[in-house]
């Protein structure tokens, strides 16, 4: 006999899925004998493989149709809270679903609550819906077993896809050029490569150290789990340094630190407020209030504790 069906729609990014993990590991505990599908963009499967907290991915991106399979059991809206990504679950036809109220889907259900922390508000879903209670927020990953912790270098992550989250370049080149006793490499998605190599090229860092366009997920996540430090907009690979417990200083604006932050551990989350004084061009205020020497700080501080 087959086992039941579970369908999670989590259609987002990197840092959106791993905000997500502490919700569906207390999935996995509430409903040990489910089938779990994860409808989220396939390449990020390998991040939660070796955790088994689900069973399949199902291809998936942003708010597009969930590709046709067997109607599920049960239906479970990770992805917001409606009236889109609602409507396609309930399209899939399942005998539950399990969702945030929205009247305009015709859901009933938990209330959304616009300033909960992004890991809290998808527990809070599960544990209502499921009865689970003590839930752990710590979104933690079990990295390759050949990575050997802390002995890698410091990542530097210049890039963010939101304009308004990319610290100045030059900043990064300051902070780059502070930290230069030690091995720095430098990440970035394809369209970040330009960034990637003029901060290294201003730093002085050899061209072979950057990394930007060159990393899949596995690679990046090897490179993360076993990294000295990470430094980075609040963007998806601060969630990744979160994920794994490597040190991080993460830079944010115009998203608090009360909604995206790391959980507790060695990581350091720079912040300023909704009150920093106005800056020009789309950078957010309260990033472009974020000295280079606090960042300096703040690396030193990390790197330090870690007695390297």
């Amino acid at each position: 006999m087959s086992r039941p069906r579970i369908l999670v729609l989590r259609a987002l990014g990197l840092g959106d899925l791993l905000t997500a993990v502490p919700a569906l590991r207390a999935l996995r505990e509430a409903c040990p004998d489910h089938h779990i599908e994860l409808a989220t963009p396939r390449y990020l499967a390998p991040l939660l493989d070796p955790d088994g907290l689900v069973d399949d991915i199902v291809d998936t991106s942003g708010l597009a149709p969930v590709p046709a399979r067997p109607e599920p059991d049960i239906a479970i809206n990770l992805h917001g809270c409606g009236p889109q990504s609602h409507r396609l679950l309930t399209a899939l036809r399942p005998e539950r679903l399990v969702a945030f109220g929205n009247v305009d889907a015709g859901i009933d259900g938990p209330p959304w609550i616009e300033h909960e922390h992004e890991r809290a508000r998808w527990c809070r879903l599960i544990a209502a819906e499921f009865g689970v209670s003590g839930l752990a927020q710590l979104p933690t990953l079990t990295p390759p077993p050949e990575v050997r912790r802390g002995h890698g270098p410091i990542v530097l992550h210049p890039g963010a896809a939101d304009p308004a989250r990319r610290w100045p370049p030059q900043r990064w080149v300051r902070v780059a050029r502070a930290l230069r006793e030690h091995s720095i490499v430098l990440t970035g998605t394809g369209d970040e490569v330009d960034i990637a190599r003029a901060v290294a090229d201003e730093a002085g860092i050899d061209p072979a150290a950057v990394y930007a366009g060159a990393t899949d997920i596995t690679e990046l996540v090897r490179l993360v789990s076993g990294a000295r430090l990470v430094l980075s907009a609040d963007t998806g690979i601060a969630h990744l340094a979160a994920a794994y417990s490597t040190p991080s200083v993460t830079l944010f604006g115009p998203n608090p630190p009360s909604r995206w932050g790391p959980p507790p551990g060695p990581h350091i989350a720079l912040w300023h407020g909704p009150d920093a004084p106005p800056s020009p061009g789309p950078v957010n205020d309260a990033l472009m209030a974020i000295a280079p020497e606090q960042v300096m700080a703040a690396a030193r501080q990390l790197i330090g504790s870690r007695g390297g």
